[in-house]
């Protein structure tokens, strides 16, 4: 492997860190509330819509975070989940959360990562991954893991953030609660050919802007009312508000021109 090579490893594999690390932080839950990616529990049903999902089905829920997807399809699928986190604390709320509402016996977390999931071949009737998948350092192994784990028949389901970062912003590239994120995002059809790689069948892909924009939605909404009512934990916790309205300008002129975006896809383990 070569030196410039091993660097971009290097690069990337901080950056998952660094979004997992994100995602688990005050921060985000101060701004973002209890579910992480856009399109929130809504798209996650949709996901699960698209996948089928059947009571009893056994779901693998990659980069789980602290867990409302896991808690979303366990009481309102009827199926047993196992989420796999970067973080050790996204692990430990997210257990903290399970056995709270009662569904420790139906869903387990553990620390695991994406190109080496702990979790046995054939094993699992469902993946989904929900906003991680552009962080991930070696896509095409993270895509063969996710077709290993599936039994034969079995389906997985992506949300992601979409990029053509040849005319991502500056303001966006520069931002590193961005740059984590989607310094590795893909357009749709290179996530769909990542997935076609790894042997799997695309059954659906569609693109979901408009679950971006309400999250930027959000996020100018509960700025204002941080601003006004806990400005100080804000700023301490690393919030710019002077800055934050310039990157968020800058990402819906993105989206509006289709250089950042949102989508679904999902597809098959052939027979």
């Amino acid at each position: 492997m070569g030196t410039d090579t091993t660097r971009d490893r290097l690069a990337q594999t901080a950056a998952a860190l660094d979004c997992a690390a994100t995602y688990g932080s005050d921060v985000v839950a101060l701004l973002l509330g209890d579910s992480y990616h856009p399109g929130g529990l809504a798209l996650t049903r949709r996901l699960a819509d698209r996948l089928d999902l059947r009571a009893g089905e056994i779901v693998l829920d990659v980069a789980s975070g602290r867990g409302s997807t896991a808690l979303t399809l366990a009481t309102e699928y009827a199926v047993d989940v196992t989420g796999v986190d970067l973080s050790d604390a996204n692990v430990a709320r997210a257990t903290d959360a399970a056995q709270a509402g009662g569904l420790a016996d139906r869903i387990r977390f553990e620390t695991g990562d994406a190109e080496r999931l702990p979790v046995d071949a054939q094993s699992v009737d469902a993946v989904v991954c929900e906003c991680a998948f552009c962080t991930f350092p070696d896509k095409p192994t993270a895509a063969a893991e996710l077709a290993r784990v599936l039994r034969s028949g079995g389906r997985v389901g992506i949300t992601d953030v979409t990029v053509n970062a040849e005319r991502l912003p500056t303001e966006l590239a520069g931002l590193r609660a961005w740059v984590a994120c989607v310094a590795d995002a893909r357009p749709l059809d290179g996530y769909a050919a990542l997935l076609s790689g790894a042997g799997l069948t695309v059954t659906h892909t569609e693109r979901c802007d408009d679950a971006i924009v309400a999250m930027i939605d959000q996020i100018e909404a509960r700025l204002a009312l941080v601003r006004m009512t806990a400005r100080a934990r804000a700023e301490a916790l690393g919030v710019d508000f002077d800055r934050v309205p310039a990157v968020l300008a800058a990402a819906r002129a993105a989206i509006a021109d289709r250089v950042l975006g949102y989508a679904l896809l999902t597809a098959v383990k052939p027979r």
